[in-house]
């Protein structure tokens, strides 16, 4: 668009020289000359700069350069084509054509200031300003495209930055969910091994105490007592697995028994977050662990591919082979009874699927 408005204020400018000559048909001939080899150099245009700062031609690298140079030759036969010497000088100076810009400056000197000083003066200043307003737009050009590309990098910095910074926060939460789960596993193995040894050894010897007491008066309280230090163990009990039960980390397990794989390689895509329930984490872990026992029973696999993900509305979790032989004739092994039963206990789906290997889907709604 720059080189338009150029183009256009130094058509206006040559248009000038109708106060030092008169509008014969010369002039309308270097006028429609002038005006169709411009529009044809900046069709070959591209915005864009060489190593050497010269704008590049679209389809012919050598089109401008040698058009440019014959309208200069062509001056010292056609002296009128002078008037509209500007306009083609913005090309010339834009493509680095010095040469051409020479021989302007001789065909306008040849033809007007012997006859036209003043119109030689007019010329000679509009071919400076073209040179000039060539250089300003090249400038511009340059340094628009530089500050697209520092744009576009500073954008793609940002975003690869973004994406580094949600891996840290997700590692790190991963982390902090991690330490988590293991220091309730530690509570409830202090609380197991220290306070529920102790309470164990109260209620024997509070049961020692009931054998040998021989006065009526200490039999209520002592009932009392072990009523109230069996009600405390129980308690105890159901704190303590239900903290066991929370700290189970469904990833690092499943990570665990597909590392601990040695019959084939096993491609693990894993994409659930933290908050997933307790029975479904068991449920996971032993499906995974029934399916992998499956496959090195049954299986002539080479590789097995083991996939949870969480939707919106439920879990999934598929694990498949490319084994050719299948695992059982009919969905009547104990193995896969105990699967379907599980799944449906927790109002999920279980398909199975024999195409290209085997392959287990199971779907588990959210509650």
């Amino acid at each position: 668009m720059r080189i338009l408005t150029d183009k256009f204020f130094l058509l206006c400018y040559c248009f000038g020289t109708l106060l030092f000559t008169k509008a014969d048909t010369s002039y309308v001939s270097s006028f429609l000359t002038g005006v169709a080899l411009s529009a044809t150099l900046y069709f070959f245009y591209k915005e864009g700069r060489t190593k050497q700062g010269i704008l590049a031609s679209l389809h012919h690298p050598d089109y401008n350069l040698v058009t440019t140079l014959l309208y200069g030759i062509a001056l010292f036969f056609l002296p009128r084509l002078c008037l509209f010497t500007p306009l083609i000088a913005y090309d010339a100076m834009a493509i680095g054509n010095y040469p051409a810009l020479l021989l302007y400056l001789i065909g306008i000197t040849a033809f007007c200031i012997s006859d036209i000083p003043i119109l030689w003066i007019f010329l000679i200043f509009g071919l400076f300003l073209a040179c000039y307003l060539a250089r300003q737009t090249l400038s511009y050009t340059e340094l628009h495209t530089l500050l697209k590309k520092t744009r576009d990098d500073s954008t793609e910095l940002n975003l690869l930055l973004s994406e580094k910074n949600q891996a840290l926060l997700d590692n790190q939460d991963y982390e902090i969910y991690t330490a988590t789960l293991r220091e309730r596993n530690r509570i409830a193995r202090e609380i197991h091994d220290n306070v529920g040894h102790m309470l164990s050894r109260s209620i024997l010897m509070v049961g020692a105490l009931k054998a040998i007491n021989r006065e009526q008066a200490l039999d209520a309280p002592l009932e009392s007592l072990d009523g109230t230090l069996n009600t405390a163990m129980d308690n105890i009990r159901t704190s303590v697995h239900d903290l066991h039960d929370e700290s189970v980390n469904l990833r690092e397990v499943i990570e665990g028994l597909t590392g601990g794989f040695s019959f084939c390689p096993v491609t693990l895509e894993y994409d659930i977050s933290f908050d997933v329930p307790r029975d479904v984490k068991y449920c996971f872990i032993t499906i995974v662990k029934e399916g992998l026992s499956n496959i090195a029973k049954h299986s002539n696999a080479s590789h097995a591919y083991l996939t949870l993900r969480e939707h919106p509305g439920f879990f999934q979790l598929v694990l498949s082979d490319n084994g050719t032989v299948s695992m059982n004739d009919s969905d009547s092994g104990l193995g896969l009874i105990n699967m379907r039963d599980r799944v449906s206990t927790l109002k999920g789906t279980l398909e199975i699927s024999r195409e290209k290997g085997f392959k287990i889907f199971i779907m588990i709604p959210k509650t």
